[in-house]
């Protein structure tokens, strides 16, 4: 299998794009070209098994290692593990559902598709890189992109908003870059420092050096994750995003931010994740429950998303920051399902806004009478997000929650205990948003007259749907998929705990 193929494919397509002429067939070339990543990825999950069920218990498959930069020993290497094909996943199902709910963009398409179509060239770069140097590469690649979507093409404070999104955003990638090359020079591979994320894991570094810059690298992705109290970007960001934008911002971006906090802060300092790891359960149980709250208080249904997704992200870090298998476990599985399900939630929230032109819950009434598919994909993402058992967010949660309490530590099953507790709240804005915006009489006469989810509509919901159904019913594969991925990480945490 050649990873390069999940670079070249979108740069191809981007490429196309330019010169395609008209929003027919600009439109169709980047649906061709993202149908050719969702099978590419799809067949990379196949292989893998394959290649696993053969009995190859190589820690990353597919590997391929070529120097890029000889001077500072940076390498283009590349292979995956479960949890990077489970990412991979996750970005094609996005990736196809975004353009297809962007089928009549009018404005600019050309410049609209080229700029989504390259977000995933960086996002595809970063969760097969095995080289901490090219992971943060193509995590600067996905920023400017997401910049001039919101600018140019977002609602609202969208000048604002693209400004905030990208000087956060630009800011945790200071810090990870400070915390990177505290790596780098904390290493010592064969008398050369190393960025090669293998050759790292295989030494110990300088506990020091680690306590130093542990704090660094996590901040910055957690940045990209929403932790607290840096999440202030991402209501603002998702609320004047172009509804494709939104879908990558809060679907895939903000799993950026999770992967490299799990892959490289936790993984390579395991020694400084378990000094920090209080720290990280503080922040992240005051993310969910600050998130949930925040959640209740708001009446644009774009910001009931946005809000809704700092807590859910919090699951995640409360995941890392546990430091079980069980606990990693959940938190990976809940990269993937809140990808799928606030994709789903925006894509949902951006069809009803092009037909009744406000988001605003108590404008909107009635809509299940009018526009009963649209109306049902929402009821759905609002399920999943408060976990509802048959959908993906019930099991990544109660994973996190059962991981989170095999911590023997009052302290932290004190913050699960407070983390479940937000279930409760979640149900309430969720519940209350679907009352009023879905069910009940038709608020307005207008509505009367709206139409149903076009045939584009319908396939971009399915396809995420089906993801999230896949994950609820049958969650066994996904877990038997990152499980080895995770094992390796646990084993690396327990070994530092011997070292010290």
């Amino acid at each position: 299998m050649n990873l390069s193929l999940l670079l070249i494919l979108p740069l191809i397509t981007t490429l196309a794009i330019l010169f395609a002429k008209g929003l027919k067939q600009v439109r169709t070339v980047a649906l061709i070209g993202v149908a050719a990543q969702f099978l590419l990825s799809l067949d990379l999950l196949f292989v893998y098994w394959k290649e696993r069920a053969t009995g190859n218990t190589s820690q990353f498959l597919f590997d391929f290692n070529r120097i890029w930069f000889a001077p500072l020993n940076i390498h283009y290497h590349i292979g995956v593990d479960g949890i990077s094909v489970a990412m991979i996943l996750l970005t094609s199902f996005v990736v196809i559902a975004g353009v297809l709910v962007s089928w009549t963009q009018e404005t600019l398409n050309k410049e609209f598709f080229f700029l989504l179509l390259f977000l995933s060239v960086g996002a595809y770069g970063y969760f097969i890189s095995l080289d901490i140097f090219t992971l943060f590469f193509f995590l600067e690649v996905a920023v400017i992109p997401k910049f001039l979507l919101i600018g140019i093409w977002g609602s609202g404070k969208k000048e604002y908003s693209a400004m905030k999104l990208a000087l956060m955003l630009m800011g945790g990638s200071a810090l990870v870059f400070v915390g990177l090359a505290g790596l780098y020079y904390g290493s010592n591979f064969n008398g050369q420092h190393s960025f090669d994320l293998l050759e790292i894991s295989q030494m110990h570094i300088n506990i020091l050096f680690q306590k130093i810059f542990f704090p660094f690298a996590f901040v910055g992705f957690g940045i990209f994750t929403a932790l607290f109290p840096f999440h202030t970007w991402v209501p603002d960001g998702h609320s004047s995003a172009p509804t494709a934008a939104s879908m990558f911002l809060a679907g895939i971006s903000m799993k950026l931010g999770g992967y490299g906090c799990l892959r490289v802060a936790t993984y390579l300092m395991p020694d400084a994740a378990h000094i920090y790891s209080p720290y990280i359960i503080i922040l992240s149980t005051i993310a969910i429950i600050y998130g949930a709250f925040a959640t209740m208080m708001q009446k644009d249904l774009k910001y009931i998303n946005a809000y809704s997704s700092v807590s859910h992200c919090g699951f995640v870090l409360l995941g890392i920051g546990m430091l079980t298998q069980t606990s990693i476990n959940g938190a990976v599985m809940q990269m993937v399902s809140h990808g799928l399900m606030t994709a789903l939630f925006f894509a949902a929230i951006g069809m009803i806004y092009s037909r009744t032109h406000t988001r605003m819950v108590e404008q909107l009434g009635g809509l299940l009478k009018v526009i009963p598919f649209i109306s049902t994909v929402f009821v759905i993402a609002g399920l999943c997000s408060l976990g509802l058992p048959g959908f993906s967010g019930f099991v990544a949660e109660m994973t996190v929650f059962m991981g989170a309490w095999q911590n023997p530590d009052t302290w932290y099953r004190i913050a699960t205990i407070l983390a479940c507790a937000s279930i409760v709240v979640t149900a309430v804005y969720i519940l209350r948003a679907t009352g009023k915006s879905i069910m009940g009489p038709i608020t307005d006469n207008h509505y009367s007259s709206l139409t149903d989810a076009l045939w584009n509509e319908k396939m971009a919901a399915a396809i995420l749907i089906i993801g999230i159904v896949a994950i609820g019913i049958a969650p066994f594969w996904l877990n038997h998929l990152i499980t080895p991925g995770t094992q390796n990480i646990i084993q690396h945490l327990g070994q530092a705990v011997t070292l010290k």
